[in-house]
Parts: C-alpha cells; structure tokens; sequence
C-alpha cells in the first residue's frame, strides 16, 4: 500500500511538471517579454489574448542587427512636448545623436530622455530609442518600434535591434504610447526583434 502511495505521488508530481510550460523564446531578450507577457500583473495583453497566449512573433537573431554607435549629446537640447496615440504628451529632450553603419549604409538617430523618468533613481540612465524603418506595415507594427537603452560611461553605445519591441497600444488601444517621431526613419528594413502582433 505505501508502494502505491509513492508511485502515485511520484505520478503526479511528474504530470504537473510536464503541465508546467517552459516560457517560450530563443534568446534572454525573448524569454523574458514573453514571461512577462504571461504575467496577469504586468502583460499589456487583453485578457482574451492572454489566455491562450504562448509567446510573440520574433524575427530571428540576426548578429548583423547588432550595432557599434558613436553618440554625440546635445546637453543644450529643448524640453519638448512628444506627441502620443492620446491626447498626453510627454516631457522629453534629445539626449544625442547616435550614429553607426548598417548593412553598408550610415544611418543616425535621435536618442530621447524623459523628464519624469528622470525623478526615477531606477530610471535616471534610461534613455529611450523609437525608430521607423521599412518593415512597418508588413512584418512589423506599422507605428514603428522601441528599443531600451542606458547613458553609457563614454561616447559609444551598443544597439541592438534584435532587442526592439513594439509600443503597448500594440496590443491594447487603451495605453498612450509615444509617436515615432519621422526623422527617426531607417531606410531599410530592420528584421530584428518583435513582429507585428497578429490578433
């Protein structure tokens, strides 16, 4: 009898283990949006596309996304109002200008910095890199994409574009999410990070 009780404990351990679904993803980058896409708490999901939610669309890593910038700052840059897909608005300047080579091309964009980020002792490095590029519309949101970065201690930043993921209205009309602004348009197509998420 305590055999039996054993080899079921031992059953159902093993079943509720192989219940357990392993967060989907190729890279760290990968695993941990969709973890936290999973997450009730944190996911920009509607609860409809939640519950049967496995993991976004990725194009694959792609090692030539990945890019060496030179950044100039621009410490004399205005505050300026950034539109939104709301009526908000949000407080940001240039912080600099990045630029690199792509595929052969040279290409620069403006990096942005937030006023109220900036009161966030977690957020005080945060800089805030959006970007347009040909793959809008098609394989990627057509509102363009974000990427994360940090102030760097000297003059040169890694982007990696593997790493750009799609705005929150994305997913939910109910967020307000900064407009690209046009002259952060890259002639080409960037198929890197977050596909278009396909409802």
């Amino acid at each position: 009898m305590k055999y039996l009780v054993l080899l079921f404990l031992f059953v159902s351990t093993i079943s509720c283990a192989q219940k357990k679904t392993p967060i989907a993803g190729e890279t760290d980058f990968q695993r941990e949006i969709n973890s936290e896409y999973k997450d009730a708490t944190k996911s920009p999901l509607k609860n409809k596309d939640r519950k049967d939610f496995k993991g976004l669309d990725f194009f694959k890593f792609d090692s030539i996304f990945v890019v060496k910038a030179k950044l100039k700052r621009t410490p004399d840059s205005n505050w300026f109002k950034m539109q939104t897909t709301t009526s908000r608005v949000s407080d940001e300047r240039v912080y600099g200008v990045l630029s690199f080579e792509l595929k052969g091309q040279t290409f620069q964009l403006n990096v942005y910095q937030g006023k109220e980020l900036m009161k966030d002792d977690a957020f005080k490095d945060y800089l805030f890199l959006p970007f347009l590029d040909n793959s809008n519309g098609g394989d990627s949101y057509g509102g363009g994409r974000y990427i994360d970065l940090r102030i760097p201690s000297d003059n040169e930043l890694d982007i990696d574009f593997n790493t750009a993921y799609n705005p929150y209205c994305a997913y939910n009309e109910k967020y307000s999410c900064p407009i690209v602004p046009r002259v952060n348009y890259l002639d080409l197509e960037v198929r890197a990070g977050v596909k278009v998420f396909l409802k």
